[in-house]
């Protein structure tokens, strides 16, 4: 793989004083150095000193003021309550109930859009990904011309079944930073992580088996999962710790017919939560030692606050029993509808179905998405992505603080686009979706996120878009009726 490339100069200046500020050496309402002071004690030049405090600005640790330079503003923390922990003890999912077929996910869903489109959208909570402007319209526009002027034949030429080579290959050599060491030769491209996900369950179940899912869980997956006709058990999974490996061992204990375990081990949808490392490895080791395939998805694990990648569970696979799942859908291009899969020992069999089910992804958008990420301007993309989106995050929360009413929890997450909000104890999901909707305002409710009704009262609020004054407002309205339906 490409070297990683060094930050620049204006980021290793605004990561000093953001280290500076974490450790209290400016303290809140200090005054920043000048920019002269800056140019002379560091050697950098005036657009590179501005560019550091202009960073610092944008994520909430300094403000300008006028004819007075940069000061250091209070740490910007919810006051908020964080979602509590399940009750295993409690929890009417422990002892671990009967196995039940995911009948309604479908009506749930279908429901969920046609009453979207009834209403006009004026402010869309619900989308699980950025803005376009956050994503390098021009970049990408540039190479597939390149692409296109480079290999005109591209229209008109099939596709390698698993994939365009140079995609794959930049897909292989950028799965290292996450602990994974496939060969380009083991990357299947798919449609996006929905196909994704939908052959690797295919692979590893017949209709009527049982899979172990996360709860709660994203509805995408409910879906995949009633469309296959399989049988499901949800498992207890923490807002600060993901999925239950303790839970899941009794699961696969009283069930011993679980054919599969899916998990959303990074910035999980909706919790937003990232398992530890230790607990990736438990649930390798487990699922290993038990014989049943172990399906990740990883579509946000790109996006950590820190920069700092995060690990898949499929780094620790020795055996070939995960099957990891991942996509470009969040991070780059939304657009391109571009997945794909490490399939473990099931390769053969997971391109014998994706060759039925829908052949091969066109190769241009391949070849594009491919040259850029092998350049250093992804690595720069997704700097400015995950700064974006941690800001909106902080902003989003914030403003839930301000005009929810008492009684409201959330986790603030270390990175991804999403809040998972509990309201006050006896508000229904459906009814705010609803209400939401006539004032032009969607947002998932927590219904969409299980097969029961156990997350009735919560909300996930995408953090996708910036914070203008019509998200401020569309959270206020919102903030208005949940008060009114608690």
């Amino acid at each position: 793989m490409n070297a990683q490339p060094k930050p620049l100069l204006y980021q290793t200046l605004a990561d000093h004083y953001r280290g500076a500020i974490a450790a209290g050496v400016l303290a809140a309402g200090a005054r920043m150095p000048s920019v002269r002071v800056l140019m002379h004690q560091h050697g950098v030049s005036l657009s590179t000193a501005l560019q550091a405090c202009r960073t610092l600005e944008e994520e909430g640790l300094l403000e300008a003021r006028p004819r007075s330079g940069y000061y250091v503003l209070p740490p910007r923390r919810t006051r908020l309550a964080p979602v509590p922990e399940p009750d295993l003890a409690s929890s009417p999912m422990w002892p671990v109930p009967a196995p039940a077929p995911y009948t309604g996910i479908h009506d749930r869903v279908s429901d969920f859009v046609a009453k979207c489109e009834r209403y006009p959208v004026l402010t869309n909570l619900a989308l699980a990904f950025g803005a376009p402007e956050a994503y390098p319209q021009e970049a990408l526009k540039n190479a597939a011309l390149r692409a296109l002027r480079q290999h005109p034949e591209v229209l008109v030429s099939p596709v390698p079944p698993l994939g365009e080579a140079r995609f794959r290959a930049a897909l292989a050599r950028r799965a290292l930073a996450a602990g994974m060491s496939p060969s380009a030769d083991e990357v299947l491209v798919t449609h996006g992580c929905t196909e994704a996900m939908n052959l690797a369950l295919r692979a590893v179940t017949q209709p009527g088996d049982l899979v172990a899912v996360e709860s709660p869980t994203y509805f995408g997956l409910l879906q995949v999962i009633e469309s296959l006709g399989l049988r499901t058990l949800e498992i207890p999974t923490s807002p600060s710790r993901g999925l239950s490996v303790d839970a899941l061992d009794l699961a696969l204990s009283t069930h011993p017919q679980i054919r599969a375990v899916v998990v959303i081990p990074n910035f999980q949808n909706p919790l937003g939560v990232v398992m530890p490392d230790e607990e990736k490895a438990r649930l390798v080791a487990l699922c290993e030692a038990r014989q049943v395939p172990l399906v990740e998805d990883d579509i946000y694990g790109a996006l950590s606050d820190d920069d700092r990648p995060l690990k898949a569970c499929k780094a620790w696979d020795r055996s070939g029993n995960v099957i990891y799942c991942g996509s470009l859908h969040k991070t780059l291009a939304p657009g391109m509808r571009l997945g794909w899969m490490l399939c473990g020992r099931w390769l053969a069999r997971i391109r014998m179905f994706k060759h039925a089910q829908s052949r091969s992804n066109d190769a241009l958008a391949q070849m594009a998405v491919g040259a850029f990420m092998d350049s250093h301007a992804y690595d720069r993309h997704l700097v400015r992505l995950r700064r974006q989106l941690r800001t909106q995050r902080q902003q989003m929360a914030e403003a839930i603080e301000q005009h929810f009413p008492p009684g409201t929890r959330l986790n603030l997450p270390r990175g991804g686009m999403l809040l998972w909000v509990e309201m006050p104890a006896g508000t229904s999901s459906g009814r705010v979706f609803e209400e939401a909707l006539r004032r032009g305002i969607r947002v998932a409710p927590g219904l969409l996120f299980s097969n029961s009704e156990r997350f009735d009262h919560f909300l996930r609020i995408s953090c996708g878009q910036p914070m203008s004054e019509q998200v401020v407002q569309a959270v206020a309205s919102l903030g208005r009726i949940v008060g009114a339906t608690d």
